[in-house]
């Protein structure tokens, strides 16, 4: 199969072809027809399955064929939860449709907003907009949908998730009911299905193959120890591994920095990226991380979710995620296009029900090592389903009164902070 036997034109398929992009991927098959037919279109497709071209070619196939947006109107509108995730799709719409005369604009919040009027002045037949910054410029008259023929919503749920409902739903009303609609999802949560019932008309579903699976080019890999040592486990193993580069993940904005600031300390040239960040500070940090000029990113999931590096060696879980479905977005950024990849986790004992959760996903039980040294406190218990919990049995009563019990001793895993300077007894 080829992308012009799923109805693309040479015009596209030239543009292609000189990308080094050859044979669609399944979602891909399944959507370019369907929306080249004008059907609306829901798909469940993660990061890393192609799904921004999937939508992208067939929608500048027919715009291409029409007349240029007229100023401040809009042909195409492509939704985006997240200011990095709307910059990169900017940046395929931009590489997808050179030479085709058409104009693209990009737009979300954190920077100027004059660049992004002045930029709609001439019309767009492509914008890319988060909700937030597209409803404040649509009350200041820069932006209007009488021309609009296509809408698509880029990973609903993280939208859901981030609270723009009331922006979608007042977005809605100001849309033209003519448009061709497309919803792409990482999940099928009932809040999603709902959004579909109000903006998609009849759509057609579809899905990547294996989407809440990994590539087999991803070896995975865990290491146990307590809370407390990760930090100085996660500078020994960057220091006796030397991967060129690696994208880093922790649950929280605060740890992002601690983690930052601890290997910044140690030498390592790394930099943190999350939603607290100034927006020049979060590009400047994803381009120098894709042009090689950064070693290290360390991420929360909101702010790196849709982030593409080509022949990423290695994703480290400083923390494992809460949802066990993050962890498959997170390490889908490894392991692509045929190379190997490695998905490295650091547990500590209070996130077994997490790891267990995500082995039940992967159909896996994922190796574990511990690094002399660095051997936890607190083991982490056994994840196989057949290990049980031993059940604790009441103390027994003398005389009326209940039997002494010894003081529970504290859980170092939930010890100090992390700038609780955790390279105080480091090896060198």
């Amino acid at each position: 199969m080829t992308f012009a036997t799923l109805g693309l034109s040479s015009a596209v398929t030239d543009i292609l072809k000189e990308l080094g992009y050859h044979t669609p991927t399944p979602i891909q098959a399944q959507a370019i027809p369907l929306i080249l037919s004008g059907k609306d279109v829901l798909a469940a497709a993660q990061t890393g399955t192609g799904k921004t071209a999937a939508f992208t070619l067939p929608i500048i196939e027919q715009l291409s064929k029409g007349k240029r947006a007229s100023a401040t109107q809009v042909r195409c509108l492509i939704l985006a939860p997240t200011r990095e995730l709307a910059s990169q799709i900017g940046d395929s719409v931009r590489t997808y449709s050179q030479g085709l005369g058409l104009r693209s604009q990009t737009m979300y919040g954190g920077v100027q907003a004059y660049p992004q009027i002045n930029g709609m002045k001439r019309g767009a037949d492509l914008l890319v907009a988060t909700p937030g910054r597209l409803m404040d410029l649509f009350k200041q008259n820069a932006v209007a949908f009488d021309e609009l023929e296509f809408l698509v919503l880029d990973e609903a749920d993280r939208m859901l998730d981030l609270g723009f409902e009331e922006a979608l739903n007042a977005l809605l009303a100001l849309l033209p009911k003519t448009r061709q609609s497309m919803m792409f999802s990482a999940t099928y949560s009932d809040a999603v299905k709902q959004l579909a019932k109000l903006w998609l008309r009849d759509p057609e579903e579809v899905a990547a193959k294996q989407s809440n699976r990994v590539a087999n080019t991803v070896r995975h890999q865990i290491y146990t120890v307590d809370k407390v040592r990760k930090p100085e486990l996660l500078a020994e193993l960057l220091n006796r591994q030397h991967w060129n580069q690696a994208l880093i993940f922790t649950k929280t904005k605060r740890g992002a920095d601690e983690i930052t600031e601890i290997l910044q300390a140690e030498g390592f040239n790394a930099l943190a990226m999350h939603g607290d960040k100034p927006q020049y500070a979060r590009l400047s940090a994803i381009n120098a991380f894709k042009k090689g000029e950064l070693a290290y990113l360390v991420a929360t999931d909101v702010a790196a979710r849709g982030l593409d590096i080509e022949g990423l060696p290695v994703v480290i879980n400083v923390d494992l995620p809460h949802v066990a479905e993050d962890y498959i977005h997170r390490i889908g950024r490894t392991g692509r296009a045929g190379l190997e990849g490695r998905a490295v986790s650091l547990v500590c004992a209070d996130e077994v029900e997490n790891l267990r959760a995500i082995e039940v996903l992967l159909k896996q039980r994922v190796p574990r090592k511990e690094i002399p040294g660095f051997e936890p406190e607190h083991r982490v218990p056994d994840t196989h389903p057949r290990s049980q919990k031993k059940v604790v049995k009441a103390a027994p009563e003398v005389q009326g009164k209940k039997a002494k019990i010894d003081p529970v001793k504290p859980d170092v895993t939930k010890g100090p902070g992390l700038r609780s300077n955790p390279f105080a007894k480091a090896k060198k």
